[in-house]
């Protein structure tokens, strides 16, 4: 049994039909997507409130994409990665392992274990949206960059 199916909600993104997901499970609503290739049927992976995942980018493993996030071109996020608030993930990037990117950070790039990459004001994700994590903390990458832009 497939984990999601297409419902008959869809949305224009540049000339890009997006459409909603639903969870077979409990009929949950989730985000939306270009085609069925860009959430895997396995793991725990989801796409969630008004994020969009579209063009060749794949979720996959236990990733979670929600809030207003939009992951694109040939991008990846799998393992325990989490992207949300108003994040890009885009082109060739790799989100995985545990890495977060939030709020309003734009990613096209390698992101692994232990990067946590957004503003300094850290967000937590909402309880409806993913079960609650350990607390977001910064990378020393991101502490450096940030003190660097001082």
């Amino acid at each position: 049994m497939p984990k999601y199916i297409l419902t008959d909600e869809t949305i224009d993104h540049g000339g890009v039909q997006l459409t909603r997901i639903k969870r077979v499970s409990d009929g949950a609503l989730g985000g939306f997507i270009e085609e069925e290739e860009n959430l895997s049927q396995e793991g725990d992976c989801w796409v969630n409130g008004n994020a969009w995942v579209f063009g060749n980018a794949q979720v996959s493993g236990n990733a979670w994409v929600f809030g207003n996030a939009q992951v694109s071109g040939n991008a990846q996020v799998y393992g325990n990665a989490l992207v949300y608030g108003d994040a890009r993930v885009y082109g060739n990037a790799q989100v995985f392992g545990g890495a977060r990117v939030y709020r309003n950070a734009r990613i096209n790039a390698r992101i692994s274990e232990g990067d946590y990459i957004g503003t300094q004001e850290l967000e937590q994700p909402k309880e409806t949206e993913k079960p609650k994590q350990e607390p977001i903390l910064k990378s020393r990458f991101v502490l450096i960059m940030e003190e660097m832009m001082r």
